[in-house]
């Protein structure tokens, strides 16, 4: 993947209207996938909002278009992102969602190495002095090797402030469940093709086709076509839940367990 670097706004303070409508779409093609993306969302501010307040300072860790952060901020006014990742052109669309918003700032970086931290730390100098109230991230990290998973969780660790949250909610099999879960899975799927079929909602590659045709988005698309070639889509890690949680502890973490479960998802609390 292409070295680490931040991600500028240079072309999305305009049309904040057309931003809005890309985020939207990114949005629905996402709940098509994952039906309960609201409710795994919203177990992630709880656990925020009953630790840190109403002023947390978050890093958005795999933000894509920034789905998390602007539930965040409608949620808590007061906070306060730091929103991280590679893909050039689902950044475009967060940058263009919260140009001219001084609560959030954009950084690209590649969480498969660990320069990410020193991109955020650049990014956010005065966040990374005293820490930050929580980490959050949702249905990303999957993509990670497991070696690459447990390194970013002590790397996630030491950008926290004591007592401060990581959260994330992902695909995380219940290991006493291997035959259900196989079972949920089919299911999930052949529902999934059924809204395609249908024209409800657009699939994962419908989507980015679309993107590949807006002019907004043609080459930053093209650039991740490119960063991705040879390595998104080509396997996944879904350890069962358990193993996070032991990630979590040789982390370091003082307490760990879920907080929210989705069937075959299920989102883990951690904290500092």
């Amino acid at each position: 993947m292409g070295p680490t670097a931040r991600t500028t706004a240079e072309t999305t303070t305009e049309q904040p209207a057309r931003w809005s409508s890309r985020q939207t779409s990114w949005d629905r093609q996402q709940e098509a996938y994952l039906p309960d993306r609201e409710q795994r969302f919203a177990a992630l501010l709880d656990v925020v909002e009953a630790t840190r307040g109403e002023q947390p300072r978050v890093l958005d860790l795999a933000c894509g278009t920034a789905s998390i952060t602007g539930r965040l901020l409608a949620r808590l006014p007061g906070a306060t992102s730091v929103a991280v990742d590679l893909d050039p052109a689902l950044l475009r669309i967060a940058a263009g969602t919260h140009a001219g918003d001084e609560r959030v700032r954009i950084v690209r970086a590649d969480l498969g190495t660990p320069d990410w931290v020193r991109a955020v730390t650049d990014a956010a100098p005065e966040v990374a002095h005293g820490g930050f109230d929580a980490v959050l991230t949702a249905t990303a990290l999957h993509w990670l090797t497991p070696e690459r998973q447990r390194a970013l969780y002590a790397e996630v660790a030491g950008l926290l402030a004591p007592g401060g949250v990581f959260c994330n909610a992902d695909h995380m099999p219940d290991p006493g469940l291997p035959a259900l879960t196989g079972r949920l899975g089919q299911w999930r799927d052949a529902r999934r093709e059924s809204l395609y079929a249908e024209g409800t909602a657009l699939s994962w590659s419908q989507w980015w086709d679309a993107a590949r045709s807006a002019p907004e988005l043609a080459d930053a698309v093209a650039e991740r076509d490119a960063i991705f070639a040879a390595s998104h889509g080509s396997s996944e890690s879904m350890p069962p839940y358990t193993t996070h949680l032991d990630y979590l502890r040789a982390a370091g973490f003082a307490e760990v367990g879920l907080v929210w479960r989705g069937l075959t998802d299920a989102a883990f609390a951690a904290v500092r």
